[in-house]
């Protein structure tokens, strides 16, 4: 468990990011598979002549895809079980950066406009299931979410994530799933159930704050270690575990925010876009309704000058003399 001086990670720098890339893991594979099939269906859709938007492909692919292997396949990766504030900014990118990417890339929409007719019944099938309603029901979606940090923190399971790469590696799945669950019934690009109206929508979003900031202050006041004495064990010179403790509640605290009011920001975008396409929609039906009603008010005048032309030109009928009563 504990490090020794020739298995010990160098110190921690930017170029350690870039020299120790690891592309043997599970989740560099469903990441490079998640790619090819979204461009595969971007391409089946261009090829049939179907009109695709590139942020879509650029969201999904760079910001969420993009995002996610930037922490989980580089430098950062091999240091995440050596530096608590590295896992800390894993834990950010794979729970709320990626997943808010991912959902604006709209992925589940693209699968319904190419998959086969069969395949798209089924995909349709699991979105409308009891278990998906549950599961994205934004208030279900924010227990979860909310609770998740605490339950792994606070408990023996983080010390097991140190101790096990299996264990290790489901928990990055898990935050990208949990991440997903909550954000995309909120942007509501995709088709998805339980879509709220974008007030309730930025309430929930706000709620999120308070939450971020209290697990922060809390790691970073503890008097405890998390991962109890993992992080002294690997014996690192150039790394005290407290005070990077306390630098990796900071993360969580300010990055918490800084990306709940990015979110923030992009709901009112879409709510005030919302309002713009629904006050055009209805200038286009009272344009109709008013131009309809000009169309009636011309037919008449018409149709009146007509009949009083028939009825003047109209034969007046001969009065025949009455017959003489004498």
């Amino acid at each position: 468990m504990a490090a020794s001086g020739d298995t010990a990670p160098p110190p921690f720098s930017v170029a350690e990011i870039f020299t120790q890339i690891r592309l043997t893991s599970l989740l560099a594979l469903l990441l490079v598979i998640a790619g090819a099939v979204y461009l595969y269906g971007v391409h089946r859709l261009r090829k049939r002549g179907d009109h695709w938007p590139r942020g879509r492909t650029i969201a999904f692919l760079v910001g969420g895809l993009g995002s996610i292997a930037a922490v989980t396949v580089t430098g950062l990766e091999a240091y995440d079980t050596s530096l608590l504030s590295v896992h800390m900014v894993q834990h950010m990118v794979l729970s709320m950066v990626g997943p808010i990417f991912l959902a604006l890339g709209a992925p589940v929409t693209l699968a319904l406009r190419t998959l086969p007719a069969g395949n798209r019944k089924v995909l349709l099938s699991v979105l409308h299931s009891r278990v998906a309603r549950v599961l994205t029901f934004p208030l279900v979606a924010f227990g979860i979410f909310v609770a998740n940090p605490f339950v792994l923190y606070f408990t023996g399971l983080y010390r097991a994530t140190l101790e096990h790469a299996w264990l290790h590696e489901f928990i990055h799945v898990h935050f990208i799933v949990t991440g997903c669950l909550f954000f995309w019934p909120l942007l509501g690009l995709d088709p998805l159930p339980n879509r709220w109206p974008y007030p309730a929508r930025a309430l929930l979003m706000v709620l999120s704050v308070p939450f971020h900031t209290v697990l922060g202050l809390t790691i970073m006041q503890s008097r405890t270690l998390l991962g109890g004495d993992w992080y002294p064990s690997l014996r690192l010179a150039w790394s005290d575990p407290w005070k990077d403790q306390v630098v990796a509640g900071g993360v969580l605290w300010a990055g918490g925010e800084i990306v709940s009011v990015t979110m923030l920001g992009i709901l009112v975008l879409q709510w005030i876009k919302q309002s713009e396409r629904e006050a055009k929609r209805i200038d286009r039906a009272l344009d109709r309704a008013e131009a309809e009603e000009e169309r009636r008010a011309g037919a008449a005048p018409a149709g009146a000058d007509q009949a009083a032309a028939t009825k003047i030109t109209e034969p007046t009928p001969a009065v025949r003399p009455q017959p003489d009563a004498r």
